[in-house]
């Protein structure tokens, strides 16, 4: 059986290193067995979340209907003075729309958690804080979630990374994801 990760992420700049990073631990969930789908960058671009507004722009829509799909994420936010951007939060505050699922919220699904920032503080206060809100939207944290200083990683437009390490790092949640999406199927 096939499984869907998702990943969620980047900031408002095309080709973003929190975007590339996303995609490397995509490629882990690939290489795992997953079918995968993206939803990161101008695709973020959500009204500010209000559960008392049922209407939902396309992009509100795609989104969280890829999360109902989900069998795990990848998510991924760029560190802004200190924690989640206010992009990636406005995303995830859409999962609200899951309450009412069978699987309401991020119920049973492993989550990937990455952090990309220019600075050790700011990426390591950024994962901490994604994994906080993974634990209250009921979703699994993977043992490994990763903290990307920017000032020392590089990402390439081609899909590299400057620190073989660190790009091993990041397939390693995306196949860990993968293989707790599989062992929750079976």
């Amino acid at each position: 059986m096939t499984v869907t990760v998702v990943g969620i992420g980047g900031s408002l700049r095309p080709n973003s290193q929190s975007e590339r990073a996303m995609r490397i631990a995509l490629e882990g969930a690939v290489d795992a067995g997953a079918k995968v789908i993206e939803v990161s960058g101008p695709e973020l671009v959500l009204p500010f979340y209000d559960p008392s507004i049922p209407d939902r722009t396309d992009n509100a829509h795609r989104l969280v209907e890829a999360l109902r799909v989900a069998d795990g994420v990848v998510l991924v936010s760029p560190g802004y003075h200190g924690t989640v951007s206010g992009l990636v939060k406005n995303a995830l505050d859409y999962i609200e729309d899951l309450r009412g699922d069978e699987r309401p919220y991020l119920d049973g699904r492993a989550v990937g958690c990455v952090a990309a920032a220019q600075g050790w503080q700011a990426s390591v206060t950024t994962l901490t804080a994604l994994r906080s809100i993974v634990h209250a939207l009921r979703g699994w944290p993977t043992p490994l979630g990763a903290a990307v200083n920017s000032q020392e990683v590089v990402f390439d437009l081609e899909g590299g990374c400057s620190v073989p390490a660190v790009a091993d790092q990041l397939r390693t949640i995306g196949r860990q994801v993968t293989e707790f999406a599989v062992s929750r199927t079976t």
